[in-house]
């Protein structure tokens, strides 16, 4: 957590490794074992560190490799939620891994992509043909791209679908590590066009902790007729969503709207792969939308 090379390179929060520290040395001390001056030295560098906005965070994943993501220290900030990553994403990651045949070879769409880590996780351990991450707020595609470059990965050049443009100066770390073909683009599921999603045709799509609000249940299953409209004559994509339960009134919601416009849906069983730590375990459910 503090002296791995890992997060000896992207450290995590201030906060965190002050508190991971101070429990460390609690813990130490109440069995009585010889004091380490590396756990004091350590805790007072810490302490004199000043407070960031951002931070890293490291997610091991069951192949030996790593993701990870610079995000904001703050839930919301620059009027968004997307800078972190929320619990359905690391959530619906563990169920594709269980499931890697769902995107291997195949071209993959996420809605709401936010800092990217569902994405990320995807495309190292799923061998997908495309990852085509999207999300609107401008913030947020810029962190997303920084993310995606710092797990050693290269987008593609522009395209009409995509975001403007990658900022200068940051390279992948490893450039010769994908496979994927990885795409970024700026969709705002009001006002898609018809060439946007003739140009995306995706055999999956994704999309994590999405269906939190009325006005938003309703843009998405907008978003998902269209994708089943625009299609040149193949079948529809498969769909799986991921979310948190906060509120069943809106989950509730979210099942009512799709049986009004007819999208057929299901609860995927849970998955027992337990691959990353929550604060709480929380109570989140991956639905399968037929379009």
């Amino acid at each position: 957590t503090l002296l791995h090379p890992l997060c000896v390179k992207y450290p995590p929060s201030t906060k965190y490794r002050r508190c991971f520290l101070t429990e460390l040395i609690k813990q130490h001390e109440s069995a009585a074992a010889e004091p380490l001056d590396e756990l004091y030295d350590t805790l007072a560098g810490i302490l004199n560190e000043e407070e960031s906005t951002h931070c890293y965070k490291n997610y091991l994943l069951p192949t030996g490799e790593s993701v990870t993501l610079s995000e904001s220290v703050a839930i919301i900030s620059g009027g968004t939620t997307g800078l972190v990553t929320w619990d359905a994403a690391l959530h619906l990651a563990e169920w594709a891994t269980e499931n890697s045949m769902v995107f291997s070879n195949r071209t993959i769409l996420e809605l709401g992509s936010g800092i990217g880590f569902t994405g990320i996780a995807i495309c190292k351990t799923c061998n997908p043909k495309t990852y085509i991450f999207s999300d609107c707020h401008p913030r947020v595609l810029q962190q997303l791209m920084e993310n995606i470059r710092l797990n050693g990965f290269v987008l593609e050049p522009e395209s009409d679908c995509h975001t403007q443009t990658e900022s200068q100066g940051q390279e992948a770390e490893a450039t010769n590590y994908q496979k994927p073909k990885l795409i970024v683009a700026e969709l705002d599921w009001g006002s898609v066009t018809e060439n946007q999603l003739s140009d995306l045709q995706p055999d999956v799509v994704v999309a994590a902790d999405v269906v939190y609000d009325p006005e938003i249940i309703l843009a998405l299953i907008g978003m998902l007729q269209k994708l089943s409209t625009f299609r040149a004559g193949r079948k529809p994509p498969e769909v799986y969503i991921a979310f948190t339960i906060r509120n069943p009134d809106t989950y509730h919601l979210f099942q009512a709207e799709l049986d009004k416009v007819g999208i057929g849906w299901q609860i995927i069983p849970a998955h027992s792969n337990n691959i990353f730590l929550y604060d709480v375990q929380p109570n989140v459910t991956i639905l399968q939308l037929f379009i």
